[in-house]
């Protein structure tokens, strides 16, 4: 397949040929020998699937307890009427976790009757709810029509309970499926176009991609299905030219898993129907955006979590076999950092069922392996390196600030060692009406403030993609790292003439250290300077450094060191809800220039030491 499969060479048959030619949909889709029955005996008796039998299993019985969640219009209309999301939420994906659960208890216990009727309703509620979309998704307007994310999955998911269950599932629900998906999916998409289609982020990849795996298994009229598949494969093209030849994933690691997991769901399914004729893996740039995985973490479940992601990450074990199959270079993930069955707060059907029906069972990597590297589509640096008794991790950014789910956030850094970030990026705050809209940046987490970026003149970087990082060099390598980038365009600071920040990393005695040196250049004195640093570790001063004391197995502790006659210290203790909607604890170092001049050169540096106190002593 060419880059894009919109584009044919001479002599490759067309779309509409494909369609009028495509192999049967069946159960070889999913398993390789068409044998459900044999698969799901495997899944009752491996221990490979002993960790998740168990989740599923313990959940099942959890959900057996409760009522089925109710879906009301207060519920509905609280977007409206507060920007909050979470409460209509919570029972919307509730439901969803049940469809999941059920629907594989049913499989792996089929004589379990109280699973299939527990399926069943659950299927009867999901069918009648008055939309798929989620509240914050739609205009003020009717919803009839829209198509978001998690309509879009939940079509995809219908579609193909219809061929898993089987005979799981009885006629009328069977046949209101298929309704349902035509009405709510085929026609709307067929009949309009929509925002997300020519999006370079993941909505075109998890909506169009649904929508094209759910026509694959249900679409009968073969013009009807080219219809479809055209418009999906353009959306996965815009998917696609929204990475660098790097293969980055500015959303992060949680997106990746996103987006790049429903385009691999799709492109599974459209390959196997295509009798192979439709192949995105074949494409370069798929295969080097599928190896980003292995290039964001900086240790153990630590990625570099710019813009909307989490500090921890977790792997889809299903995805990732089976990019592994695909690719030679790509790096089976620590078995330890498998997504829990319940670990997915939206109850994604298509990654859970695919954790267990890709799963290859192939050993992996006890921990990740080195990776020093600069991405420099995305203007990353990562550095990630297993030492004798800890991994140590180190990240910065340049880019622009109108990335996708960006964050003002030109120069950050983050230091990671000993299990834990000791300068860190706060990640994704709770997702409200504001949090999207004009008032996004005044959150702490999404605006510069909450970075370890300067303050100028009082202000904070400015958004847009004319606030813009200039790199100017980066380089790493098993010694260490070097980061030098140019951030005057970042600062609307009347008077800044350049602000010019390096970062150098350096491995020495098995210990890591960061040397920081900022030089600034106004037309005259601006009237104040502040270098703020941001740590999620409580700091204290101690003398003429601060101290960051870890608490992780060795007790490593962060010295950052500065010049107090020119520099004003000052620790803050604050707070942010995070993505889960929870109240958490952060930290600010403000230093602060005493005497500002036009020319001012600052020096930090930032120094692990191992810890030689008594665990009763430490801060």
């Amino acid at each position: 397949m060419l880059e894009s499969s919109s584009r044919h060479e001479q002599g490759s048959p067309s779309l509409k040929e494909v369609a009028h030619d495509m192999a049967p949909a069946g159960l070889d889709l999913y398993y390789p020998d068409g044998d459900a029955a044999r698969f799901w005996q495997k899944v009752r008796t491996s221990d490979l699937y002993e960790a998740d039998r168990r989740e599923i299993q313990a959940e099942g019985q959890r959900l057996l307890g409760l009522q089925l969640p109710v879906l009301t219009y207060s519920l509905y209309a609280d977007f409206a009427r507060t920007g909050r999301r979470l409460g209509y939420e919570r029972v919307y994906f509730e439901r969803r976790r049940r469809l999941n659960t059920f629907a594989i208890l049913t499989m792996l216990e089929p004589e379990r009757d109280e699973y299939r009727e527990a399926l069943c309703d659950t299927l009867w509620l999901i069918l009648e709810e008055y939309t798929w979309c989620l509240p914050a998704h739609l205009g003020e307007g009717d919803a009839g029509g829209e198509i978001d994310l998690f309509s879009a999955e939940t079509g995809f998911a219908l579609s193909e309970l219809l061929y898993l269950a089987g005979d799981g599932l009885s006629p009328l629900i069977r046949s209101r499926i298929r309704d349902e998906v035509h009405r709510r999916l085929f026609e709307s998409y067929l009949a309009r176009e929509f925002h997300w289609e020519s999006a370079v982020h993941n909505w075109s990849a998890v909506c169009a991609g649904s929508i094209g795996a759910a026509a694959l298994l249900l679409m009968e009229d073969a013009d009807r299905l080219a219809a479809v598949l055209a418009k999906a494969e353009r959306s996965m093209h815009c998917y696609l030219t929204g990475f660098g030849e790097d293969g980055a994933c500015q959303e992060g690691l949680g997106y990746w898993n996103y987006g790049f997991g429903y385009f691999t769901y799709y492109a599974d399914l459209l390959r196997k129907r295509s009798r192979g004729r439709l192949d995105w893996f074949a494409s370069d740039k798929v295969r080097r955006i599928a190896l980003f995985q292995q290039k964001c973490f900086l240790g153990g479940s630590a990625v570099a979590n710019f813009s909307d992601s989490r500090p921890s990450g977790s792997i889809q074990p299903g995805l990732s076999d089976y990019l592994a199959g695909l690719y030679p270079e790509f790096q089976r993930p620590p078995a330890r950092l498998r997504a829990a069955f319940t670990e997915d707060h939206c109850s994604r059907w298509a990654p859970a069922i695919r954790n267990l029906l890709w799963r290859s069972g192939e050993p992996a990597q006890s921990e990740w392996g080195p990776f020093f590297g600069y991405l420099p589509d995305a203007q990353w640096l990562i550095w990630r390196h297993a030492g004798p008794s800890c991994a140590f991790g180190f990240a910065a950014k340049g880019g622009h600030n109108a990335e996708p789910h960006n964050h003002n956030d030109l120069g950050q850094f983050m230091l990671y060692g000993d299990g834990e970030f000791f300068l860190a990026d706060l990640g994704s705050g709770e997702y409200t009406k504001s949090y999207f809209g004009p008032e996004r940046y005044t959150y702490d987490c999404n605006g510069s403030q909450g970075h370890s970026v300067p303050i100028v003149g009082g202000q904070y970087q400015a958004e847009g993609e004319d606030s813009r990082a200039v790199v100017e060099e980066a380089y790493a390598d098993e010694a260490g790292a070097v980061f030098g980038v140019d951030l005057t365009q970042a600062y609307r600071y009347a008077g800044l003439e350049s602000l010019r920040r390096a970062l150098r990393w350096e491995m020495q005695g098995g210990l890591p250290s960061l040397a920081l040196t900022d030089e600034y250049r106004f037309a005259g004195a601006p009237s104040s300077v502040v270098e703020r640093f941001v740590t999620r570790v409580r700091p204290r001063l101690a003398g003429d450094r601060i101290e960051l004391q870890g608490s992780g197995e060795q007790g490593l502790k962060l010295i950052m060191r500065y010049d107090g006659g020119m520099l004003s210290p000052e620790i803050t203790r604050r707070m942010f809800m995070d993505h889960d909607g929870c109240e958490a604890e952060w930290y600010t170092i403000d230093l602060t220039v005493r005497k500002p001049e036009p020319s001012i050169r600052v020096a930090v540096t930032f120094e692990f030491e191992p810890n030689d106190e008594e665990s009763g002593d430490r801060e």
